[in-house]
């Protein structure tokens, strides 16, 4: 059984880097995570297919597949099932040596996309901000809160120094309004802060849901953004961590994700 999931994990690599020749490992795993999520609605982390690989193809040990993922795994390269795959498959060894003979004849049940992809790692901050709401207001607003007008620390309960030497206690809680934190009174009973956390500083100040998706492109935003998917709609963010909306785990945008749902104006 080592010697066929073994060979199974090292042909699905092997297909996608077919569709991404010039990707790592780490990579693969990231774009099989989003394709099996895109194409299956099954949902496995890269770090899933990063230690399946590490396990059973660098370290030569066996490794724990639950059935589902085999299933998926197999229906990737073109098999039915796990089952299908071992019928077509022939292990020959004995001298310290293995071969591996592969059935084809029904190898393309499923048709599998060609992906063509150039990566540009230039992305451009300022422009990316300005048109994702972070404008020259909000900039210079950054830079007030860093300069002495208002200063917010990391710690909730650590206080800030304002103008004239006066000690202002920072915000202690934030809430979600759509597509940022906004900062918020602990004590506020108003429904609308009904989903209060604890004031972080970086959150706060880094994390955002990406407006316009129309101006996510492949060259402009391939490992910079992060993206979540529920109910069928994709969101994008500018930094890890959880959707607000839904609490879903958010995960690395792949060059496929970003060109699929990115480029696309929201609808008013």
């Amino acid at each position: 059984m080592y010697s066929k999931k073994k060979l199974l994990v090292e042909t699905v690599f092997e297909t996608a880097k077919k569709e991404l020749p010039r990707a790592s490992i780490n990579s693969l795993s990231n774009y099989l995570s989003s394709l099996f999520d895109e194409r299956y609605d099954f949902s496995r982390d890269e770090r899933s297919f990063t230690r399946y690989y590490k396990s059973l193809i660098q370290d030569g040990e066996d490794y724990n597949i639950d059935d589902i993922t085999l299933l998926y795994l197999s229906k990737y390269i073109g098999y039915k099932d796990f089952e299908d795959f071992c019928s077509k498959i022939n292990i020959e060894g004995g001298d310290g040596s293995t071969t591996f003979k592969l059935g084809f004849s029904d190898i393309l049940s499923e048709q599998t996309p060609q992906v063509s992809i150039t990566v540009n790692p230039t992305f451009k901050m300022p422009e990316f901000m300005k048109k994702n709401g972070m404008g020259f207001m909000e900039i210079a607003l950054l830079v007030s809160l860093t300069t002495g007008s208002i200063a917010f620390s990391k710690k909730p309960n650590t206080q800030a120094q304002g103008f004239a030497g006066i000690l202002q206690p920072g915000p202690k809680c934030m809430y979600w309004d759509k597509s940022e934190y906004k900062p918020a009174d602990c004590d506020d009973k108003n429904p609308v802060y009904s989903e209060r956390v604890p004031f972080d500083y970086e959150k706060f100040t880094y994390f955002k849901r990406i407006e316009r998706k129309d101006t996510l492109t492949a060259e402009n935003a391939f490992g910079k953004v992060w993206y979540s998917k529920y109910n069928g709609e994709v969101e994008f963010f500018t930094d890890d961590g959880t959707d607000p909306n839904n609490g879903r785990e958010l995960r690395k945008a792949t060059e496929y994700i970003i060109e699929k749902y990115g480029g696309v104006a929201e609808e008013e």
